[in-house]
């Protein structure tokens, strides 16, 4: 999820735990081969046997139309010691498909096909190179040929968002589309789209008979909910996390942010907003808060506030 779970958001909810992998932001290929700063400034993790700090694996996520410059930025990600390759043919940001890159593909299975080709041929057979989609640009007619193209090109898994590149995140979650394709593919099929509880994966396991899931909105409208999820796995489900833990989270990715002397006093803010403003669908004291700093401007006194409330929940 780009500009919401980053490295930062990735060592607070790995920390929780429950979580196998996760997935960075894209790193946009363009026409040209990237320098070692781009895929760093992505995935710091890489500096770490690419792993957060408490030791869940990173996948690298690049997004771009040319096959030839796929390729050689995907060597290069390896080279800089990533321990997979992830391709976006999902994203559905105007712009980015206006650059021939994300959900737009999807009009192209047989690009779609070269694209992944091309990285898989130029990594080592150990690295894991992998594919995310949707079900389609404006329809789901080429649903089964797109997931057909990256088993065919060798992918190690596939993971599908159940909605269309239109549908955007307003149409529900079509998850029977996963069942279908899990029922026709030989390779791992990862479910994604609307999982924002245990009840909605236990829903999406069943019509889907999928064994992989990917959290996105979820994993920060519920940031133990991975947690929650393994431990119903194991059938000894675990009640979720309460308020204090949450807004001391909330306190700990400010912290983490601030500790970049690059990242700027506002984008600190907004991020603080942002994520109260998910976590108020499933924390009624979050829309609260959020109401309260909602019109602040300046960082200092909006971290004031969240101190006296994280103050008050702790005593």
């Amino acid at each position: 999820m780009e500009g919401v779970i980053d490295h930062h958001m990735r060592n607070l909810l790995t920390r929780i735990g429950g979580y196998h992998h996760c997935v960075t932001e894209f790193v946009r290929i363009t026409d040209q081969l990237f320098p070692p700063v781009a895929f760093h400034r992505i995935c710091p993790e890489l500096k770490y046997a690419s792993k957060t700090k408490a030791g869940t694996p990173v996948t690298l996520q690049i997004l771009g139309g040319d096959p030839n410059a796929m390729a050689e930025n995907a060597q290069r990600a390896a080279e800089l010691g990533a321990a997979a390759v992830d391709i976006n043919f999902g994203c559905p940001s105007r712009f980015t498909n206006s650059k021939a890159g994300g959900a737009v593909l999807l009009k192209e299975p047989e690009r779609i096909y070269k694209i992944i080709d091309a990285v898989r041929k130029a990594v080592s057979t150990e690295l894991s190179v992998s594919a995310k989609i949707r079900l389609g640009y404006e329809n789901t007619d080429l649903a089964l040929e797109n997931a057909k193209a990256v088993e065919a090109a060798d992918a190690s898994f596939i993971t599908v968002h159940a909605r269309t590149k239109v549908d955007g995140y307003h149409h529900p979650a079509r998850w029977e589309w996963l069942g279908r394709l899990n029922d026709a593919l030989t390779i791992p099929l990862v479910a994604n789209g609307d999982i924002n509880s245990v009840d909605d994966f236990l829903r999406c396991r069943e019509m889907s008979n999928c064994e992989d899931f990917m959290l996105g909105r979820g994993a920060v409208i519920q940031p133990d909910l991975a947690r929650q999820i393994s431990a119903t796995y194991a059938q000894n489900p675990t009640a979720p996390m309460e308020w204090s833990d949450v807004i001391a989270l909330v306190i700990g990715l400010t912290d983490l942010m601030q500790t970049q002397p690059t990242i700027a006093g506002k984008k600190v803010l907004g991020r603080m907003k942002q994520w109260l403003a998910y976590l108020k669908r499933q924390y009624p004291e979050a829309g609260v808060l959020f109401g309260e700093i909602r019109q602040m401007k300046q960082l200092s006194q909006a971290l004031v506030l969240l101190s006296q409330k994280g103050r008050s929940v702790a005593a």
